[in-house]
């Protein structure tokens, strides 16, 4: 793992901060028909919101199978991303729209290493904010495809590959709008967030799987894909 001195020491770590654009969490429940009940209606709050291990409090999943969590507290996704599919779509996809806790801009998020570091916080108060570790790629489902309400949507998601990244929170806190985010450590095996949906070459995600302390998730999702790798 590549460190640099945390944000608290006054070093600002990597050069170029992106930024937090918005802060979402439930509107409301929403039915889904044969989807079901989800959560995935999130819109902006004001403020600030409080962290804590398994995400914002005031967030909350309804389908504990397959989302939340430790390893998948936080969802973050590009806004640069979101845009491009607003233009593919011919439609506005407001903040939220994703079910991301975060849209973000100015450091690559689907492209993030698995296991980097994000410090999150106000750039003029450094003791306010949290730390968070990337971990899987967002796996598209039904309930997503019966919320964006577009032909063939789970695949044509799977296929663009822009998907976003979940976070565990290492350091709880609170975060808002406008908040800076900081990469201060990047681990060295170099797989991506989108390499354990996406990528074709077995030697980096052995390299990942032979880490220390990896995240359960991540191990599952990794082992999972170097299967498909060899497969193929």
């Amino acid at each position: 793992m590549t460190t640099v001195t945390p944000p608290e020491s006054g070093h600002t770590g990597h050069a170029h901060p992106g930024r937090v654009l918005a802060v979402c969490a439930v509107h409301a429940d929403v039915d889904l028909g044969r989807a079901g009940i989800s959560a995935i209606d999130k819109r902006p709050l004001d403020g600030r919101a409080q962290v804590g291990e398994l995400g914002l409090l005031t967030d909350h999943v309804r389908d504990t199978k397959h989302h939340g969590g430790h390893d998948q507290a936080v969802y973050a996704y590009d806004d640069r991303e979101a845009s491009r599919w607003a233009d593919e779509l011919g439609r506005d996809l407001p903040y939220g729209w994703f079910g991301e806790n975060l849209r973000v801009d100015g450091l690559p998020v689907t492209d993030a290493l698995v296991g980097e570091h994000w410090w999150v916080g106000p750039r003029d108060d450094p003791s306010t904010g949290v730390l968070l570790e990337t971990t899987i790629p967002r796996t598209p489902c039904r309930t997503f495809a019966a919320w964006a309400g577009e032909p063939q949507w789970v695949k044509r998601f799977m296929q663009q590959g822009d998907v976003g990244t979940y976070l565990r929170v290492l350091t709880a806190g609170s975060i808002g709008a406008g908040d800076e985010i900081r990469v201060v450590a990047r681990p060295d095996h170099g797989v991506t967030v989108r390499d354990l949906l996406t990528g074709t070459d077995a030697e980096p995600l052995q390299a990942l799987l032979a880490a220390d302390n990896l995240p359960a998730k991540v191990r599952r999702e990794a082992s999972r894909h170097l299967a498909r790798v060899a497969k193929a």
